[in-house]
């Protein structure tokens, strides 16, 4: 067997070896949504990734005679490191991801590098994958394989999570989304439920203002960081990661499928629904070029697509496990469900992710009659 090297991605050709790799690891995968390339750069190059502010990384390639044959990241978050051990990060704690290979040696070689990389910048346990803020694509795929990923959603090979495994990694936490037919009435009683709140003054439902962007963006935020503040796994985002996230996805926001709850003029929930992006850029193959982006831009001005994802909800922890969280949230899953079936065709959505043990997530899910349709899994293992 020839040699088998390991070595840091230090210059632009090697990103792009790293972004490439991908392409050829799933070819075979029917399944598999090949991403746009100028984003995947994006979200490995520091000066384009609000996330670098509070962190770092290194990525590492894997080369048999001269031929890429595997990629991995190691990465630091150091406002991981700040947070309660008990809620999963901590002082200590590194992260990998963004791992693909051909074959288990080289993967067992890989996250052997990654590792050592974290221990020389002072880790002593290892959570991966997550790919690479823990808002982006957290958690090895374990169940979900016959179905494509929603935008922001990961995709693996099976054999990944016994190769992960046999490294010595145990699960330490899992992600699931839910899917629903969403062109079906929600049962009787959550439909009591929303009438009720409807007939209460004091609650308003409100669609978001693409025209105030940053000043929407802002209260989201600062519900977003305080409802998911306790859970694990919590990381605040910060503004350099929202301004960021706001140029990537502006494209895909729309008025009617984001709302904020108000109750009695304050904003105290929030619910963003996606167009699934994943939609339209699949039959690109990673290129915008040469007729792809007039394809993107056309679709972009009226989505028609099959699948809403929500990928963000919260109320302010105050109210959390409240009768009033419930209903707001129905409220808001009710009026983005109407929008999305009148006003962009959609027949499907997909919910998530969701911890695991989010009892009131769980809850508000089952509710509404929608099913398990992914899972993620969370490893981790001391260094």
């Amino acid at each position: 067997m020839s040699d088998l090297s390991i070595t840091p991605v230090t210059t632009k050709n090697e990103r792009k070896a790293f972004v490439d790799l991908p392409f050829r690891v799933y070819a075979d995968d029917p399944h598999w949504v090949p991403p746009l390339k100028g984003e995947a750069l994006g979200l490995i190059t520091p000066e384009k990734n609000g996330w670098f502010s509070h962190a770092k990384a290194q990525l590492f390639l894997a080369r048999r005679d001269g031929r890429v044959v595997g990629r991995i990241s190691a990465h630091i978050d150091t406002l991981a490191l700040e947070m309660p051990a008990a809620q999963g990060f901590g002082p200590g704690v590194g992260q990998w991801g963004l791992m693909d290979a051909e074959d288990e040696d080289i993967f067992r070689t890989l996250l052997a590098r990654a590792e050592a990389w974290l221990r020389e910048q002072g880790m002593v346990r290892a959570l991966g994958p997550i790919s690479m803020s823990i808002w982006e694509e957290p958690g090895l795929l374990i169940q979900g394989f016959d179905q494509a990923p929603t935008v922001m959603m990961g995709h693996h090979k099976p054999v990944y999570r016994e190769w992960i495994e046999r490294a010595g990694y145990r699960p330490v936490k899992q992600l699931v989304t839910y899917e629903l037919d969403i062109t079906q009435e929600f049962p009787p009683i959550v439909k009591r439920i929303i009438r009720s709140g409807e007939n209460n003054k004091s609650i308003v439902v409100r669609e978001v203002n693409k025209k105030r962007f940053d000043e929407e963006a802002a209260i989201i935020l600062e519900i977003l960081n305080d409802a998911w503040s306790d859970n694990w796994g919590f990381v605040p985002l910060t503004p350099p990661e929202i301004k960021d996230v706001g140029v990537k996805l502006k494209p895909i926001v729309f008025n009617d499928l984001i709302r904020i709850a108000e109750v009695d003029g304050r904003p105290v929930a929030f619910m963003i629904t996606l167009p699934d992006l994943n939609e339209a850029i699949r039959p690109l193959n990673g290129s915008l070029l040469p007729f792809g982006w007039a394809k993107l831009l056309l679709w972009l001005r009226k989505p028609r697509v099959r699948t809403m994802r929500v990928p963000l909800m919260g109320v302010r922890k105050e109210l959390q496990s409240s009768r009033l969280a419930s209903q707001l949230a129905f409220m808001m899953i009710e009026a983005i469900r109407k929008a999305s079936v009148a006003n962009y065709g959609a027949s499907r959505g997909e919910i998530g992710w969701i911890l695991d043990d989010n009892q009131g997530m769980n809850s508000i899910a089952t509710a509404i009659e929608s099913e398990v349709n992914k899972v993620y899994q969370v490893y981790e293992r001391t260094l």
